[in-house]
């Protein structure tokens, strides 16, 4: 189930937050997942327009750790992949 938020459709330029490099800042756009997983990722903040940047990563390089909204969060690549971001 693809859940865009506030476009009718995910621009050209959106890529998976799991491909965002470390350091990279992007706003939130839309989340391609099941509902119970889009309730969860906008509980924690996944909102649309939001901020989001990379902040680091563990050693293997899962999970990695997000910030948005003056919290740090940690997200596996499988649930990151699911959120879709415009870099800026």
């Amino acid at each position: 189930m693809k859940i865009i938020f506030s476009r009718s459709h995910v621009p050209p330029a959106a890529i998976p937050l799991a491909d965002l490099p470390l350091g990279g800042r992007a706003v939130v756009v839309a989340i391609d997942a099941p509902p119970a997983l889009v309730r969860r990722l906008e509980a924690l903040g996944f909102l649309p327009e939001t901020l989001v940047s990379c902040r680091r990563h563990a050693p293997l390089g899962d999970p990695r750790v997000y910030e948005l909204r003056g919290t740090q969060l940690c997200l596996r690549r499988s649930e990151a992949a699911r959120i879709r971001v415009e870099p800026r």
